[in-house]
């Protein structure tokens, strides 16, 4: 079930304790002005109520990935009247994961799990003029014909603050948000500089080097779904097209 932020502030909206502390949580982030968030569209998205949340249970249960299909289904419908700075926000309840706290890439190969299990259960084709293949510059992940950039926090972040998040949380922003925001167009390349500056300023690391526009010939948009805290990747994307030969 998605919320606006409006629905998720009134008190008459009951939440579980994790699913009011996980939204505080990102309140806070999203509000800070000592150590302001990086993302200037996500703050505009926040501020101006064009965001839809939703809660995902323990993203290791087998339902998880229905749960999430489901959010992208309803989301995707309502996505293009929610705001020029939209995104889908999940938090996840991973609260029994820090009683034996998961390592990064624990969480790595839990957010491709269950975004693959996730794609698993779309029933609609992939967008024709979107590359199955992750190593080609056109591939951006999709659910319902609709190609989202993936984003995902973890608390296992300890150096790369702009992806660290007492939960896990995962973020999907349609595509179209980016038609200008690109290498093309002035406000593009001033938006990129300004948010690499805070990025800068934000994490307690260089900005990580897979950071690039989509399209471009050497841009592979998985590798920034998942940033690790420090400057390596994983050397092949672990998404599985249902069309694609499963990896062994």
């Amino acid at each position: 079930m998605l919320h606006t932020k409006e629905e998720i502030e009134n008190p008459k909206t009951s939440l579980e304790k994790w699913q009011e502390l996980a939204y505080t949580a990102f309140g806070d982030m999203m509000t800070s002005r000592e150590h302001a968030y990086p993302c200037v569209p996500g703050i505009q998205g926040y501020t101006n109520g064009m965001l839809r949340f939703g809660f995902l249970e323990d993203p290791r249960c087998s339902s998880a990935p229905k749960q999430l299909a489901a959010l992208l289904k309803e989301y995707g419908k309502v996505s293009r009247e929610a705001g020029r700075y939209t995104s889908l926000v999940v938090f996840c309840d991973t609260a029994s994961l820090l009683k034996d706290p998961l390592t990064i890439k624990d969480y790595e190969q839990l957010f491709w799990s269950l975004l693959n299990q996730t794609h698993a259960l779309d029933e609609t084709d992939w967008p024709g003029d979107i590359s199955q293949d992750p190593e080609d510059p056109s591939w951006e992940f999709c659910f319902d014909g609709e190609p989202y950039f993936a984003f995902c926090a973890t608390p296992a972040h300890i150096k790369r603050n702009s992806r660290s998040f007492p939960s896990m949380l995962l973020a999907f922003q349609p595509r179209w948000v980016f038609e200008d925001i690109n290498d093309s167009t002035i406000y593009g390349r001033r938006l990129k500089n300004v948010i690499r500056k805070r990025l800068a300023d934000y994490d307690d690391l260089p900005v990580h080097p897979s950071l690039k526009w989509y399209g471009q010939q050497d841009n592979h948009e998985w590798e920034q779904y998942f940033l690790r805290d420090d400057d390596s990747s994983l050397p092949e994307c672990p998404f599985l097209a249902k069309s694609r030969s499963l990896r062994p």
